[in-house]
């Protein structure tokens, strides 16, 4: 384990919450093969060391509206952290981007987006534009359907490197 902090078991539940969500204290311990109390001790140590930043559910988004998903590179013209800082401010208090990575290699940031229409997503871009971030440059991609997501195996990265 790369954390040394964390044994086997800390694994197993840190893998069963990544894929059922919050569970009682029974189901979770029959999954990870340990008796309850200490698993739920175990679990309450977990969240209080910040490793489970929260509980979710994933939606059919599809199911119950109508979206549009964009992914979207951004370059921004300077690269100072003030450049940094003001064009990440924007993003987190823009709602409708729902992911967005600072990456290295030809584009600064990639940027999910998701809004009731296209034109929704437009009127975002413009805004942007206005608000002066810096950006030199944006592509987008207008996602037509998903074909995966999910979540990287904790129990794999956790493991000892061969």
């Amino acid at each position: 384990m790369r954390n040394s902090k964390l044994d086997r078991t800390d694994v197993r539940i840190l893998a069963a919450v990544q894929a059922h969500g919050r569970l009682s204290k029974s189901k979770l311990a029959e999954i990870v093969n340990l008796s309850p109390t200490p698993c739920w001790a175990r679990l309450e140590r977990l969240k209080a060391a910040g490793l489970i930043t929260g509980f979710h559910a994933d939606l059919a988004l599809s199911k119950i509206c109508t979206y549009s998903e964009v992914v979207v590179t951004v370059s921004l013209t300077h690269h100072r952290k003030i450049d940094f800082d003001r064009f990440e401010t924007h993003i987190q208090n823009t709602e409708a981007v729902t992911e967005c990575f600072a990456t290295g290699g030809g584009m600064d940031y990639v940027l999910k987006v998701v809004t009731p229409t296209l034109s929704a997503f437009q009127d975002i871009m413009e805004t942007m534009l206005e608000a002066e971030l810096g950006i030199d440059r944006y592509m987008t991609y207008i996602v037509t359907r998903s074909i995966k997501n999910t979540y990287p195996n904790v129990a794999t990265l956790a493991a000892e490197p061969q």
